[in-house]
């Protein structure tokens, strides 16, 4: 086994404290790491950080990363969302070694707490969860011992099988580890480690109505599974004395070593599963797979890679330090992958209709242009041009702005990928809304520019009688203050033109068959995936990212 040199980076450091483990051969060259989930809501930008790093120190050494669901808490848990983690997981580029739930070790983990019972370590207590509150003491302040503390051993073992049995109702009694009230860490004054809970699991059914709780889990399941980097956000940096405390008392014989990272912040993102299942169940956004949701559903049907994702982890890095990440760094990313990757085509999101009056009248040529300029092995696409064609309103003025490089009456504009042509009329309605141009073209012009001939800019086009009407979504910031979560209610923060659907596009005919979940940049307007609800009848096609970062400040 090997950790590449290469590999080791200034902003991983992670990767230094497995390099050297190597050296020291504490683990034994061994290098087993977990992705432990919990199947209570869809995966978001968060979380693939956590994947990249544990499966990615995986990887670099030869070494394993287990996929674990941690489903403790049967009330919020789904088999939908455990199979939503699957499809992300993957979906990612990772395979794990092997798949688990903690569901799997319940009878092993009712055993090692009868066992800590048993050495005196753990015992039975019946005080309410407000009773609780008051005895736990404060930051500055000292808890105070339960009066079930000091329960007779062989006491607390028949409560607790009683427990298991059903014979009590919820809340009535709870199994605490007996370690320190005066412990400066709240976390290691007596913590419950057993609840009774009557909740259906979507895996063991009403076998169990006694559930055990995350930090008592979560060591053991380690342990069992041979973890060798147990790698947590620093939210569970307090935490890592009790997980260190439940293994020296089992004596299990692995041990394995906690170490935290910071978690990814993200400007103007709520990464918050009950906020996410708030914006969810309130409908301010269209399910769990919006585009302009943070999980890993919604980044996909918007067309964001899972190479772009990768390497905007790998950009961030892992440190100790909490910090900010500007969602311009995620947007970079994604606008790099796609600028590489993407095939290049031609939308009108605002048709113009402009007639051709020297064309031909019932000629249709045959264009070839390139799929991607930087790329000629992905080759050339076939579209049509007639005597009818539409571009963009915003490509032509009346009265033009200064500096303006499109087409105004009188002047002249290359079409991409086609001739040079010059608008001769406007035609307006009663209104004074331009609806029509009726225009000239320069047969000399087909890919080039005659010697002499100053043009003032290019733009797209489609042909009217041979493109097809599509449904843009133009999707945006979901959130339009940098930090919703710090306001007294994140919702207020909501960005009000965070969708807009424009019904009536047109793009050219070579999308007609195009596959969903396939990226595109639509020249000069931006980057777009094609979205699940496309049909025969209307193509759709979502927004990924714009062509250049528009929140500049």
């Amino acid at each position: 086994m090997s950790n590449p040199e290469n590999q080791i980076t200034a902003n991983n450091f992670i990767r230094h404290i497995v390099a050297d483990d190597f050296v020291t051969h504490k683990h034994n060259g061994k290098v087993a790491t977990r992705f432990p989930p919990e199947p209570n809501g869809y995966l978001h930008i968060g979380h693939a950080k956590s994947i990249c790093l544990n499966f990615g120190i995986a990887a670099e050494n030869n070494g394993t990363c287990n996929l674990r669901f941690d489903d403790t808490n049967p009330e919020k848990e789904s088999v939908e969302f455990m199979q939503s983690i699957e499809t992300d997981v993957a979906w990612l580029g990772f395979q794990w070694t092997a798949k688990f739930h903690a569901s799997d070790y319940f009878e092993q983990l009712y055993q090692y707490a009868v066992q800590l019972i048993q050495q005196g370590d753990a015992y039975v207590d019946d005080l309410t969860a407000e009773q609780i509150r008051e005895y736990r003491g404060t930051l500055t302040e000292p808890g105070k011992e339960s009066p079930n503390r000091n329960r007779p051993i062989a006491e607390s073992l028949d409560l607790f099988a009683r427990m298991r049995a059903g014979e009590f109702a919820d809340g009535a009694y709870i199994v605490r580890a007996k370690i320190d009230m005066a412990s400066p860490n709240i976390n290691m004054r007596d913590p419950t480690i057993y609840r009774i809970r009557r909740a259906h699991h979507y895996r063991t059914g009403d076998a169990w109505c006694i559930y055990p709780m995350y930090d008592y889990t979560h060591c053991i399941s380690d342990a069992l599974e041979g973890i060798t980097h147990s790698l947590c956000t620093l939210e569970f940096e307090d935490h890592r004395p009790l997980y260190d405390w439940v293994l020296d008392k089992l004596q299990t014989p692995c041990h394995p070593q906690q170490t935290e990272f910071a978690r990814l912040q993200l400007e103007y993102t709520i990464v918050s599963k009950r906020k996410l299942a708030q914006l969810v169940n309130e409908k301010h956004v269209n399910g769990w797979n919006d585009p302009r949701m943070p999980t890993l559903a919604g980044l996909r049907r918007a067309g964001v890679t899972p190479a772009a994702i990768r390497d905007f982890c790998e950009r961030i890095g892992v440190t100790k330090q909490n910090s900010w990440i500007e969602m311009g760094v995620l947007e970079n990313c994604i606008r790099e992958d796609l600028n590489e990757n993407a095939l290049r085509a031609m939308a009108v999101l605002k048709p113009l209709r402009v007639v051709i009056e020297n064309y031909p009248e019932n000629q249709v040529e045959q264009l070839q242009v390139s799929n991607h300029p930087q790329k000629p092995e992905l080759g050339h696409r076939t579209i049509p041009f007639s005597k009818v064609i539409l571009i963009e309103e915003d490509d032509f003025a009346l009265v033009p702005p200064p500096k303006f490089k499109r087409l105004i009456e009188g002047g002249e504009v290359r079409l991409r990928g086609s001739y040079v042509i010059k608008c001769n009329q406007v035609i307006c309605d009663e209104s004074g809304k331009v609806i029509e141009l009726r225009c000239s073209y320069d047969d000399a012009t087909l890919g080039k520019n005659p010697e002499g001939r100053k043009v003032s800019g290019v733009i797209h086009w489609v042909d009217e009688q041979h493109s097809m009407p599509a449904e843009l979504r133009l999707y945006d910031r979901l959130f339009n203050q940098p930090n919703p979560d710090t306001l007294d209610n994140f919702l207020d923060a909501i960005n009000p033109n965070s969708l807009e659907v424009l019904a009536d596009c047109r793009v050219e005919a070579s999308l007609a068959n195009a596959e969903i979940g396939t990226s595109y940049q639509f020249e000069r307007t931006g980057y777009f995936c094609v979205d699940s609800d496309n049909c025969a009848e209307k193509l759709v096609f979502n927004r990924t990212v714009t062509l250049r970062d528009t929140w500049t400040k």
